[in-house]
């Protein structure tokens, strides 16, 4: 199949209305990579359009712009202009991030490590973030009210499997386990059905 379409990649590179057959002839992957630069301001004028776009983490950043440059001194050389200039900093990252994802998406402070330290985010700047965020935020309140909203979604019966489901869902969102069945137990009066903790993914 690309063989046979080979004759039409230069015509189809150049802006047209055709380009978007591209992704019918090749596989999503041979576009993937972004264009390769070589010199440190071009590379620097790509960071700061990765920054518009949205914040990006220390860690996240580097990993952008070696996907862009295989010369590791220039980037060094920007990621170091970008920290001077105060455009990264993982301390005002987290906190942003935390905030965001407590009080925004109503995610729980488990959550929120979990994914920053995906992005690279070194501890001492997720626990200063998650401490702030603590000081805006009453997990319990935010725990009640998704149950409160859950519970009325049900229809029929609310038997142990949607407990369960329930259980699992705030669990995955962020929540400690012990919180969620005490609020769990404070709206229902009911008693719960066990369920291990350690088998739901976080």
């Amino acid at each position: 199949m690309i063989k046979s379409h080979a004759r039409f990649l230069p015509s189809l590179l150049s802006p047209s209305p055709f380009t978007s057959l591209l992704h019918y002839f090749y596989p999503s992957f041979v576009f993937s990579k972004p264009r390769q630069l070589d010199s440190e301001s071009a590379l620097y004028d790509a960071a700061i359009k990765i920054l518009m776009r949205r914040a990006h983490s220390v860690h996240e950043m580097k990993q952008a712009l070696a996907r862009r440059c295989e010369d590791l001194s220039l980037v060094k050389n920007v990621m170091a202009r970008l920290k001077s200039a105060g455009l990264i900093d993982d301390a005002r990252y987290a906190k942003q991030f935390a905030r965001q994802r407590t009080e925004g998406r109503k995610q729980g402070k488990f959550r929120v490590a979990r994914d920053l330290r995906a992005r690279g985010v070194p501890d001492r700047h997720i626990d200063a973030a998650l401490e702030e965020a603590a000081q805006n935020t009453d997990e319990a309140a935010v725990v009640r009210q998704r149950i409160e909203r859950k519970l009325r979604s049900f229809r029929g019966e609310i038997d142990d499997r949607k407990f369960a489901s329930l259980y699992r869902s705030l669990l995955r969102s962020g929540f400690s386990a012990d919180l969620i069945r005490r609020e769990l137990r404070s709206l229902t009066r009911e008693d719960l059905p066990e369920t291990d903790p350690e088998a739901d993914p976080l």
